[in-house]
């Protein structure tokens, strides 16, 4: 939510960064200042008229609002107001509001009108407006244009030479896809004014050749960056053999980078001098930020609301630097003296130290890269840019991430669920998990394949599924043929794939002995790759005792690559010769099978429907909000108000109550004591059933008050069924989760729960239900009836929409949910309430 204090940064269509608020009194200047500066034809398309200047009494309307039935933001590049827009309600509580915005002539066709409009809308639907008004003149097409090409469902009408239009502002699937196809290409084009910059200055690099400023120089100058490279340094001619300049403008040539290595109280400096030179972005090597305490915290607030003003975006600070290898650019501006060979694997880690080794590691392996960002503190720029800018980036197709925390998880899930359908996404995310109560690793890494994302778990793992992506075919399934000349190893290989989910292929493994030379091997090899049972390949290969073979008969892997045209993904561990290059090669068969497996779950990921988020019937938004009242809210409520009905139950303190309570009930009724962690526990007997008279239930009262205290809960009975429990929770990684698990004191022990993040799609709801080791029960295990799984879908679905509309809603439990071949009852369910989650992926577009 935009509010006065505060205020949000946006991208435009260049990529470049504004900042908007709501309008107050004290803009009245600037106001009238930017009016002055509108051309004769702008003034006209939005006032209608020539409207040279702007009466003391129009003024004063213009800057005051109640932010409520008449709104106004404002655009500011730096202090400087170049934008505004604003609504007014069409009378008392109507439900129409006029819309309007103009943008000063220098930023006409950036995208303003867009943003703006969205920002207003969201306002406006809170307000309780639910449709926009505009006259728009016909000779406006730049409006116009704004208002059609956004997914609103617009109906036109032309009288007295004006265009009328009117549409609904509730957010639909196609507004949705409009903001988030712009929002794709303002980041992606905010990343690539980064990574190839025209001109590069550098600002802390000492004179005397010492320091990190020097070797980012060092770097830049020697890595073949065939654009300018400018030295900022206040008294120096010269600094590392080039003329270098107290002011980056001094210059002379285009700056669209600065590389920042000076303290952070001369950071403002830095920004200000960038800013004067045209630069687009900054790149924060400087440590002493947000990592060093509550002082540097604010330093870098400043550093980036600063930088923002100017128009740039931050990548840092306490970052390694960027890279692009691409011939055109070859920008090395790291700490890395030898970037890894040119490739098509695009590179992001969080940290500045871990990237140096990263980078190092990656050059051993052979891994070529496309481009390389490290983000360090990760104040502006994320990994999520990247996968933004990655995305439609031809030289890359494969990227790769290094992740210590997600600024917004629920942006990184949708971008990857998109972008892994086009370039596999590795992350290694050894993402610290909160004290208490927390999803387990098996709950982490499935939250992560939900999204296609290939989770490894060490460095070694990250760079051994690069290697095999950058170099080899997506398997077309998990069919495996094991080859090799030592029945230890293959049989170690074979083995292996049994944990990795891989199945060895009918025939194999295949062990052609240690006396095979040559040909034999590759022929087994050849005839492995050409097998239509065999989806991918596993050769391993151990050197012939002394005398056994000779150096030519010994040389397999010169003749692989003829062997393996077949088109099918090959890993191979060699213990003696040369593996060629585009081969995957790994030290041990375990680690050749465990690549293979993750990059066979990724290519099954790819193969199945993706599902769709459906629209449940029957949901009532405004009961639901009703429902949350302060801090608490009536769960029965609110889960009815998503069409989820929980089985009514009565408290009572006495036998006498809980007989009148039964009377109300209808008999026979169930009786449950009432603390909370009892209700659904059949094994310590707090729960009751199948109470079918006055007798029973004072008997079955009497035992439950001695248990477990006099406080009881009456329910009427319910046909049995297979117990389930649903939960919603708050993950501090991945926001708000469904998991879904069967009930009982055994599951429970054992963690066997499915999760999957918000929003929950048709096919993820069903994985929920699949997912648990003990779901056979729910298929009719021993003979029992199956239970109505398409029921349980639906309530998940049902679950994951009130999850992501209700940020207030911080955990649900529905235990136990009895599910049974004509449907499901929900018997109990607890709500926790809180402020609401952050959600920054949803609402308009915002930094």
């Amino acid at each position: 939510m935009t509010t006065v204090d505060q205020p949000v940064d946006v991208l435009l269509s260049d990529g470049s960064t504004v900042g908007l608020r709501p309008i107050r009194p004290q803009d009245a200047p600037e106001i009238v200042a930017m009016h002055g500066r509108f051309s004769e034809r702008t003034r006209y398309l939005r006032y209608f008229s020539p409207y040279p200047r702007i009466p003391e009494r129009d003024l004063h309307r213009f800057v005051t609002v109640d932010h409520r039935d008449r709104e106004a933001f404002v655009v500011l590049a730096g202090d400087r107001i170049v934008a505004v827009g604003r609504y007014e309600r069409l009378g008392p509580a109507a439900p129409e509001a006029e819309v309007a915005f103009v943008v000063e002539d220098a930023y006409q066709g950036r995208g303003i009108g867009s943003v703006l409009l969205e920002h207003l809308a969201d306002a406006a639907r809170r307000a309780g407006i639910g449709h926009f008004v505009a006259e728009v003149l016909p000779t406006n097409g730049a409006m116009l244009r704004v208002f059609a090409d956004f997914g609103y469902q617009v109906q036109r009408q032309f009288a007295d030479g004006v265009v009328h239009l009117t549409f609904p502002i509730a957010p639909t699937e196609a507004t949705l896809a409009v903001q988030r196809g712009r929002e794709h290409r303002t980041e992606a084009r905010s990343i690539a004014r980064l990574l190839a910059p025209r001109g590069v200055a550098v600002y802390g690099a000492s004179a005397t050749g010492q320091g990190v400023g020097a070797a980012l120089l060092g770097h830049l100058r020697d890595g073949g960056y065939p654009g300018a490279v400018v030295p900022v340094h206040p008294g120096a001619r010269t600094v590392a053999g080039l003329p270098a300049y107290p002011s980056a403008a001094d210059a002379g040539v285009p700056v669209d980078l600065a590389v920042v290595a000076v303290p952070p109280d001369a950071a403002a400096g830095v920004v200000a001098d960038a800013a004067a030179a045209g630069a687009h972005g900054l790149v924060v090597i400087s440590a002493g930020f947000a990592e060093a305490g509550p002082a540097g915290a604010a330093a870098q607030r400043s550093l980036v609301r600063t930088a923002h003003a100017a128009g740039m975006r931050v990548v840092g600070p306490n970052c390694l630097g960027v890279a692009n290898t691409d011939e055109r650019v070859r920008l090395n501006a790291t700490l890395a003296p030898v970037l890894p060979a040119p490739g098509r694997v695009g590179f992001f880690s969080q940290s500045g130290a871990f990237g140096v080794a990263l980078l190092a590691e990656a050059q051993r392996r052979g891994l070529g890269l496309s481009s390389f960002v490290s983000a360090g503190n990760r104040a502006d720029v994320s990994g999520n840019d990247l996968l933004q800018y990655w995305q439609d980036d031809p030289g890359t197709d494969v990227i790769l991430l290094y992740l210590e925390t997600f600024g917004n998880p629920r942006k990184f899930a949708r971008l990857a669920r998109r972008i892994g359908r086009d370039k596999p996404v590795v992350a290694l995310a050894p993402l610290a998990r909160p004290a208490g109560p927390a999803l387990d690793e098996a709950a982490v890494s499935a939250l992560f394949a939900q999204s296609g994302v290939i989770r490894v778990d060490t460095v070694a793992e990250l760079l051994d599924v690069g290697v095999l992506l950058a170099h080899q075919p997506l398997p077309a399934g998990d069919r495996v043929a094991v080859v090799g000349n030592s029945s230890a190893l293959t049989g170690l290989a074979a083995a292996a794939c049994g944990g990795q989910g891989l199945t060895v292929a009918d025939g194999y493994p295949l062990d052609v002995g240690p006396h095979a030379g040559v040909a034999e091997f590759t022929a087994a090899l050849a005839g492995a790759a050409a097998d239509d049972r065999v989806d991918a390949l596993v050769a391993v290969f151990a050197p012939p005792l002394p005398g056994q073979l000779t150096v030519e008969e010994a040389d397999v892997t010169a003749a692989l690559p003829a062997t393996l045209a077949a088109g099918k993904p090959t890993v191979v561990t060699f213990l003696a010769g040369r593996v060629p290059a585009g081969l995957p090669a790994y030290p041990s068969v375990e680690e050749a099978v465990r690549a293979l497996g993750r990059v066979a779950r990724y290519a099954g990921w790819l193969r199945r429907d993706p599902g769709t988020v459906p629209e449940p019937s029957g949901v009532d938004r405004a009961a639901g909000r009703a429902a949350l009242r302060g801090d608490t809210a009536d769960p029965v409520a609110l889960l009815a108000a998503y069409g989820v009905e929980v089985v009514g139950s009565v408290p009572a303190g006495s036998v006498d109550e809980a007989l009148a309570a039964a009377d109300r009930c209808g008999w026979p009724v169930a009786l449950k004591a009432a603390a909370p962690g009892l209700r659904h526990r059949l094994d310590l007997g707090a729960v009751r059933l199948d109470l079918a008279d006055p007798v029973a239930l004072r008997r079955a009262y009497a035992d439950l008050a001695a248990g477990f205290g006099a406080q009881v809960l009456v329910q009427p009975m319910v046909p049995p069924g297979v117990a389930c429990v649903v939960e919603l929770r708050e993950d501090p990684a991945f926001g708000p989760v469904v998991g879904f698990g069967l009930g009982g004191v055994a599951t429970e022990l054992l963690g066997d729960r499915a999760w999957r993040a918000v929003p929950l799609t048709d096919r993820d709801a069903a994985e929920l239900v699949d997912e648990p080791r003990a779901s056979p029960l729910l298929r009719g295990h021993r003979g029992a009836a199956p239970v109505d799984r398409a029921a349980l879908v639906d309530l998940l679905l049902r679950v994951g929409r009130l999850a992501d509309e209700e940020p207030r809603v911080r955990s649900l439990t529905l235990n136990p949910v009895l599910a049974r071949p004509d449907g499901v009852s929900v018997l109990h369910a607890a709500v926790g309430v809180g402020t609401a989650g952050t959600r920054p992926d949803t609402g308009p577009r915002r930094l």
